[in-house]
């Protein structure tokens, strides 16, 4: 039996009328704790999780004495899952790859527009009309150049086969600790026209990009951020943007969401949006045709495509 943990809007969006019916020639629906209370999880043998879900406490699991996998309908399941979750050998797959899809496709075009330099060309003609019109020798294309990726994720991979596949010629810089072939990161700044982030959020990745290295990147450099905004010191990120000589795209911000006023919002070569990267409105019935497929697969005691294990989860965004 499948119980789903989504609030009924979520869930409305997740799991759309057609998805619904052939989750239930699958297995059979056992309702919605959101809807109806946690004694659903007394028959629950598969959790549909996502986003605004509860936490797998150790407390939440003893209603649900017969759970044997979570499906998450969303990303990260860092601040889903607990220790209580392995120690009772529950699996746990996420729908990362799927919402994985829209994020890389927002990067890529963040970093095409970066490579024209269009937030700070754009700001200069809509400040001064036809005096900020700029010459020939004055624009920028993004032939040949330079791109720096952090983080070999399946995001950043993602992102690397589309900067391959462009016309552009692009150079690829990766800096990644477990990938062949990554840079230092004080190299990738040093040589980065744009630099996508797209590492996890530990402890050792916070504030990777700090004042020392974003001060490495070119002039008229761009910092492109849509994994997590602790991975730049937003202070240094500030002042660089200020000066004008860095732009930035950040779909994630540390804080988030910034305080109303805050410097970046004002800066007119600096995009913030907030945090729509990931799987929105229409995108949302990916993450739920990748669950019931998923199930599927664990119905049919298929491999499952999704499948977290603890031991790596360290590692995960």
């Amino acid at each position: 039996m499948v119980v789903t943990a989504l609030d009924p809007e979520t869930a409305a969006a997740v799991l759309p009328r057609d998805l619904r019916e052939r989750l239930e020639e699958l297995t059979e629906p056992g309702g919605s704790v959101a809807r109806e209370g946690p004694a659903r999880l007394a028959r629950a043998d598969l959790l549909i999780t996502g986003w605004g879900s509860p936490v797998l406490t150790e407390e939440f699991l003893a209603a649900a004495p017969r759970l044997r996998a979570v499906f998450h309908a969303a990303g990260s399941v860092k601040g889903l899952v607990t220790p209580a979750v392995w120690e009772r050998g529950i699996v746990v797959s996420s729908a990362a790859e799927a919402n994985a899809g829209p994020v890389s496709d927002y990067a890529f075009a963040l970093i095409t527009l970066a490579a024209k330099r269009a937030l700070a060309t754009g700001a200069v003609y809509k400040a001064h009309g036809r005096d900020g019109w700029p010459g020939f020798r004055k624009r920028r294309g993004g032939d040949g150049l330079t791109i720096g990726v952090v983080g070999a994720s399946r995001i950043g991979r993602k992102v690397m086969d589309r900067l391959r596949a462009s016309d552009a010629g692009y150079r690829i810089l990766l800096h990644d600790p477990y990938a062949v072939g990554s840079v230092d990161l004080e190299t990738l700044c040093g040589k980065s026209a744009i630099i996508t982030l797209h590492a996890p959020e530990l402890p050792e990745t916070r504030h990777l990009l700090n004042a020392e290295r974003l001060a490495l990147i070119p002039d008229g450099g761009t910092v492109v951020n849509t994994a997590r905004g602790s991975l730049i010191d937003t202070g240094a990120l500030t002042r660089e943007c200020a000066s004008g000589r860095l732009d930035a795209f950040l779909d994630v911000t540390e804080p988030e969401p910034l305080e109303q006023g805050h410097p970046l919002l004002a800066l007119p070569n600096v995009m913030v949006t907030p945090h729509i990267a990931g799987a929105q409105g229409s995108e949302v019935r990916r993450l739920g045709a990748w669950v019931v497929e998923e199930i599927e697969r664990w119905v049919r005691g298929l491999p499952l495509s999704g499948q977290v294990e603890g031991s790596e989860l360290h590692r995960l965004a």
